[in-house]
């Protein structure tokens, strides 16, 4: 629902030596279950991000956002 908006990818990597924690920016080009693609507008270098990874995402700007069919029908609301 958001590709082609640009956001900023908080990952997290345990165990590694190198770096334990890297933040990639780029525009959302794809998203799977279990990944997702950006690139780099300023390089064009694209990225395979796996969500295992994942800790947040922040966008600049409003996200689309609809919940799946069906959901949300019969849990508590904010006012209960």
């Amino acid at each position: 629902m958001n590709l082609g908006k640009v956001g900023t990818f908080y990952m997290t990597y345990e165990n590694n030596s190198e770096w334990n924690a890297k933040i990639f920016k780029g525009m959302l080009e794809a998203a799977g279950r279990d990944h997702i693609i950006i690139s780099d507008p300023t390089t064009g270098r694209r990225y395979l991000l796996l969500m295992l990874n994942l800790d947040y995402v922040t966008f600049d700007e409003p996200l689309v956002y609809t919940l799946p069919f069906g959901a949300g029908g019969g849990g508590p609301t904010r006012d209960e």
